[in-house]
């Protein structure tokens, strides 16, 4: 898959992911490379500034398979940046779809 059309959606589909439960970084990465190869490290500095901007807040869980981890959870921020870029693909998907179709068909 083009790498231009994964760095455009990455940042939705980590939102969408972690809107439904708490998540952990390896987590959303397994989930994300089940539908697209991508790399383990392009998803933790998305983490981090998402973070940053107030997205998300962390915090640290033991787990039974090796050291604590850290989960991200979704604010009230992020949950309302996550419907405007939802809606944004919507609309988004929408037109370009139009357009293949009418291209593909003329």
């Amino acid at each position: 898959m083009n790498v231009q059309f994964k760095k455009g959606v990455l940042e939705l589909c980590v939102l969408v992911l972690a809107s439904g439960r708490d998540r952990y970084g390896y987590e959303l990465v397994h989930s994300l490379s089940e539908k697209f190869s991508m790399a383990e490290g392009t998803v933790y500095p998305l983490l981090r500034r998402l973070t940053n901007d107030g997205y998300f807040t962390t915090y640290l869980k033991e787990s039974t398979e090796g050291p604590p981890r850290k989960y991200y959870r979704l604010t009230n921020s992020g949950q309302r940046y996550m419907h405007e870029l939802v809606d944004d693909w919507i609309h988004f998907s929408s037109g370009v779809n139009q357009i293949i179709e009418e291209g593909m068909s003329g």
